[in-house]
Formats: structure tokens, sequence, C-alpha cells
């Protein structure tokens, strides 16, 4: 079997890889090796896929069966089973969900008691249970069972901590949402009707399958005729399970998680709460936003391209701003992983406060055109870009012609044969001849 925990948890095609009993097995060993005394409970969410009954009910079944309890929250966001797990110093929290995927997807996460996603090595202790010595794991009867319980207030609790972060009523304003058919289609909608928004909501109808079908953050130009259409202040896209989340402004202009970060880290700096004045962006940010940063005297640094990555980042410089342009964004000193509805906020705070269009806002990062290009190559040269010499004469040259308005980003797939070639500049056709004519290249000598 392959690895299962990959950048995000473990994550397949429901029934197939993630079958019922893998994560039966998952339940028993992540019981076994975060059980601590006095934490009593470990909590579970999920989003609306078709598959997540199933495998909540083979978790919940092994997770019990080593006498912990388990304490069912039914559809929540990812962030809300972070927050809830820490605030209520559970064992632990999981997720069934696959994020932006498709339907026929589904994945398990697994936060610790602090709430935030599992270091490697305790991830490679409780994959080496399931995949070892699954002999090795308690099975305790009777009374020494766990049991299973639904959740009792917990979600609401999530829903006042979201509701705490607006900064002031928002009576007055239309906000247009898209939910994505997922985690968020009952709580974003309470979140903002009851700071007194006027909210046109869309894609809250789940039938299992149509999570992030055609809607979402991943497809905005939905969310994008909504705001116009509605004449709404802003609009927000949310991703399934709803730790993401693309803007949209007055006139359907789209702020994803770069212009997000630059608004609410201006904000924070003007306000004197932008902690070391930096952000944490990818290597993958907009070069427009890096010039953004410059502009205004903030630091910035560019973590590898993944949400764990970026958190790596922040904690080791006690930064407490920091994401990608995919919308994940972090702001650490409210909750320990990206939260689409909170995001949401924060950036309504600083339209509430500069008494600005979002339009406006959106204008100061000019974003530039990115090409991106896949090129085939072996799988045991994916590395080895970097000591070829013609290829590494060609990216200098390419930026050379650029003079400081352009970049090539070169990074090797994690998962598939293939080296992705970015190149960033003004003129899109232009990015698209060398973008190609690179890939060639590098296909050439290591394919």
């Amino acid at each position: 079997m392959r690895r299962l925990f990959g950048t995000d948890g473990i994550r397949g095609i429901a029934n197939e890889f993630l079958s019922g009993e893998l994560a039966y097995y998952t339940g028993r060993a992540t019981a076994t090796v975060l059980r601590e005394v006095g934490k009593k409970y470990i909590l579970i969410g999920k989003d609306t896929r078709q598959s997540g009954d199933m495998l909540e009910a083979a978790l919940t079944a092994g997770i019990t069966s080593v006498g912990v309890n388990v304490v069912r929250l039914g559809v929540i966001p990812t962030p809300g089973v972070a927050y809830l797990t820490k605030r209520y110093n559970a064992m632990a929290g999981i997720v069934i969900s696959a994020s932006h995927n498709p339907g026929e997807y589904n994945g398990i996460k697994i936060f610790s008691h602090t709430g935030y996603k599992l270091p490697d090595e305790v991830e490679d202790q409780i994959e080496n249970l399931i995949l070892h010595h699954r002999d090795k794991v308690a099975c305790p009867i009777g009374a020494n069972l766990g049991t299973s319980l639904p959740d009792e207030g917990k979600v609401d609790a999530y829903i006042e901590y979201l509701i705490s972060k607006a900064d002031a009523p928002l009576k007055g304003y239309r906000i247009a949402l898209d939910c994505a058919h997922g985690a968020t289609y009952r709580i974003a909608p309470k979140v903002f009707d009851a700071l007194g928004a006027e909210v046109v909501v869309i894609n809250t109808e789940p039938d299992g399958m149509n999570i992030n079908k055609k809607c979402g953050s991943t497809n905005i130009d939905i969310i994008q005729k909504l705001v116009q259409k509605v004449n709404a202040h802003i609009g927000f896209a949310f991703d399934g399970d709803g730790d993401r989340v693309i803007a949209v402004d007055e006139r359907g202009g789209v702020m994803d998680g770069d212009h997000i970060m630059a608004a609410c880290g201006l904000f924070l700096k003007e306000k004197g709460k932008l902690k070391n004045n930096t952000i944490v962006g990818t290597v993958m940010s907009n070069l427009g936003f890096v010039q953004f940063m410059e502009e205004h005297q903030l630091n910035f640094i560019a973590a590898p391209v993944g949400d764990r990555y970026v958190l790596e980042e922040m904690q080791k410089g006690d930064y407490i701003l920091g994401g990608e342009q995919s919308g994940h964004v972090l702001f650490l000193d409210h909750g320990t992983t990206g939260d689409g509805i909170l995001t949401a906020l924060q950036l309504v705070n600083v339209m509430l406060h500069t008494e600005r269009p979002i339009s406006e806002i959106n204008a100061m990062v000019k974003v530039y055109p990115q090409v991106l290009v896949n090129a085939m190559v072996k799988e045991e040269n994916k590395k080895n870009y970097m000591m070829d010499e013609e290829i590494s004469k060609s990216i200098k040259e390419i930026e050379d012609y650029f003079q400081g308005k352009g970049r090539v980003l070169i990074r090797p797939s994690g998962t598939e044969p293939f080296i992705r070639v970015m190149i960033e500049g003004e003129k899109e056709e232009i990015l698209e001849e060398k973008a190609k004519d690179l890939a060639a290249m590098i296909e050439k000598r290591l394919g």
C-alpha cells in the first residue's frame, strides 16, 4: 500500500483507496497514539460528501473500540473542528473532507489537542500502527469501550466565536456568498445574517456529490456574476471544507489570497498590530504582491507551496499573518488554521474601518499574469533540473529579458512525473511562448 498521509492528511477516492476498513483502523491507531489522561473524547466533523457518513461510522467504531469516546459535530468547516478541539481540550479533532476535490473523493485530517495539524512524526506513528502493528492495539470489553454522542452546543460555540470577530454590525451591507454546497452552507449565512448584513447566498443545497462542482472558490465566475447582479458590496466564495475563501469586489474584481493578505496586512500595520511587520506567502505569491510589500515597507517571506509550510515559517518567526494565493489565509492571533469565514470577516473589517469601496482596496495590488506549463520528465529526474547547465542558462536568459519585471519559478510535482514551469511578467502572450519553450527544453533533456 502507498504511504497513507500526504501533505494534508489521508486522501483518495472513498470506498476505493479510502475504504471503511482503512478509516476503522485509522480511528483505532489515532486514539491509541493520541490518548491522554484527562482528555475525554475525540471530536469528528465532516463536509457534505455522500461518503462522509460511512467514514464517520467507521472512524467512530475504531475510536470507541479502544475505549475512547467520540463527539460527532456533523457538518462543520475544517477550522471549526480545529477551534473546538483546542477550546474544549479534546484529545484530538478529526475532519472527514477532501477540501476542494470532487465529490467522489474524501479524506481524513487530524488535529492535535492544540488545534494544529499533527507533526510528521506523529502521523508516522499512526501510519506505522495502521500498516504494520494492528494487532498491538488494545481491545477492551464491557464498560471499558468508548461511547459516541451527537454534538450538544459546540457548533453553536464556533458560530458565536466567528460572530465575535466582526468589529461592527454589518447593517446596510449586502454580502454575497457561494458556499460550494460544502461545509459552510449553513454556518456562513448564519454568521453574516446574525451580524445584520443582507445576505444573498447560493450553492447551499448539497446532494452528497455536488460539493465544489462548478462552484465555490475554484469557480469564481459564479460569485462575480452574483455580486454584480445583486449590487453586493462584496462577495465570498468558499471551498468545500471552508478553510479557503476568494473574495470579489463590488465591480467583480477577484481578490485571491495575495490581495486579502495585502489588505489585511497593511491595515494591521497601520493599527500597530502586525507582529514583526511581516507576512508569510509562498514562492507562488504574485510578483505584484511582493512589490506591494516592498512599497509599504512590509517584510515578505516566501515559504514552499503548501499551508503546512506557511505555518512552519509563521511559527518559526512568530508571525501572525500568512497564506497562499488559493485563499488559504492564516491569522494566528485568531486561530490555528485557515478559516474562510474568519478571513472574510477580517476583510470586511478592513472595509468597515477604512470606509472605502472594496474595489479601491483591491486595486492596491497590481496583478502580474502567471502562466503555468507542465513538463513531463522521468520520475528520477524531477529534482535534477538545476544541475543541468542548459536549463539553468535558459532560466537566467528569461529572467534577464524581464529586467526585474518578471520571474521564472520551476518546481517538481510532489505526486506526478512533472516539473511545473511558472513564468510571471507583464505580457501574457510572451509568457506563454517562453513557458512552452522552456518546458519543451526540460522535457527533451530530462524526459
